[in-house]
């Protein structure tokens, strides 16, 4: 089965995100907006059992933290995908490094760039349309985040909880 680790903002930046996501994104029903901290993997059960009891261990390694939204970006000419950035703080970057140690498969295959997706697949003449438009809107949202989840894939495409963990700080 195929799984992935995200954390989730709040409603009010997951409704500002979808507020694009609607018309531009076409996993917009697929997802709800999040923050990538393990891109999807394959796993067996006993392989998800064991993560997600070595996801609890890193849970209790970081205390919630801090996201800050600060700009609309895009991942061209790679690809037509648009994004709200978020900057990558020692915390953020720390459970992401810790979701990637060997226990986890080890360095993931791209650099870490925290993002919320708001347009993807987009034509070039849409990209650069939409940029120019949001990049004139801009964000500025700054939240604390307590928990990350671990998701699984549906076989429509869509995904789900599987576990949910607490960042408590109790273990450093």
């Amino acid at each position: 089965m195929k799984y992935g680790v995200v954390a989730f903002p709040s409603k009010k930046l997951q409704d500002v995100a979808n507020s694009y996501r609607k018309r531009y994104d076409p996993h917009y029903e697929l997802i709800t907006p999040h923050i990538t901290l393990k891109d999807a993997f394959e796993a067996d059960e006993a392989q998800i059992k064991a993560m997600t009891e070595e996801m609890a261990k890193v849970a209790k390694r970081h205390k919630p933290f801090t996201i800050h939204a600060t700009r609309v970006s895009s991942f061209a000419p790679l690809t037509n995908t648009l994004y709200f950035k978020v900057d990558p703080t020692p915390e953020l970057t720390a459970i992401h490094e810790d979701l990637h140690s060997d226990f986890f498969g080890g360095a993931p295959k791209f650099s870490f760039v925290p993002h919320i997706t708001v347009a993807q697949k987009l034509s070039d003449s849409e990209h650069a349309d939409i940029f120019g438009q949001l990049k004139m809107v801009g964000i500025d949202h700054e939240e604390t985040i307590d928990r990350f989840h671990i998701l699984y894939q549906l076989e429509d495409g869509s995904w789900t909880v599987y576990d949910t963990f607490r960042l408590t700080g109790d273990e450093v």
